[in-house]
């Protein structure tokens, strides 16, 4: 079930409902610890969808989540920006390309919208874009699958981290030892 509803959520992995995204808010509603009507940017008709599948009568959102938007995407003036890889570190589905002290761009078909990369940036360079016929937002599995591969990467790269950090103290302590 809670697969099913993780599904329906427009996967934007945004946080906006309160959860730190999708899947965490299907889990939330199953268990009764959030409504189906949190969801900014899937709006009416996601909370029309949550509430079939639940067999629940659907609600208007809740405002104090946000409202909802049309879909857009994030645009960065690259002229502006000064390559400080916040809206990277931010992006929750890996859709901003660049490196530090280098301009940044974003996938726009990789792009889901959330916003989360505005907030960090320093001199206010990605603005957001209403999806138009030119542009087109990826599908939610899409979107899911770069979500699922970014936060396997991240797991991955903790769990690195930590094993360096295992072993430059075994070292040190050999050291310290002999």
């Amino acid at each position: 079930m809670i697969e099913a509803l993780n599904n329906i959520l427009p996967q934007t992995q945004c946080g906006q409902c309160s959860f730190k995204g999708c899947r965490p808010y299907a889990e939330a509603i199953i268990e009764g610890e959030a409504d189906i009507n949190q969801c900014p940017p899937g709006g009416d008709l996601g909370i029309a969808k949550i509430a079939k599948l639940l067999s629940v009568q659907p609600k208007p959102l809740n405002t104090q989540f946000g409202e909802h938007k049309p879909k857009s995407v994030a645009l960065i003036d690259e002229e502006v920006c000064i390559g400080c890889v916040k809206c990277i570190a931010a992006c929750p589905v890996d859709a901003i390309l660049g490196a530090a002290k280098f301009m940044h761009t974003v996938i726009v078909s990789e792009c889901t919208g959330c916003e989360l990369c505005i907030a960090p940036c320093p001199v206010d360079c990605i603005t957001m874009q209403i999806l138009d016929d030119s542009l087109s937002a990826p599908s939610n599995l899409h979107a899911k699958q770069r979500y699922d591969a970014r936060q396997q990467r991240k797991d991955k790269e903790a769990v690195d981290k930590t094993e360096r950090l295992r072993k430059q103290k075994e070292r040190l302590a050999s050291t310290q030892n002999q």
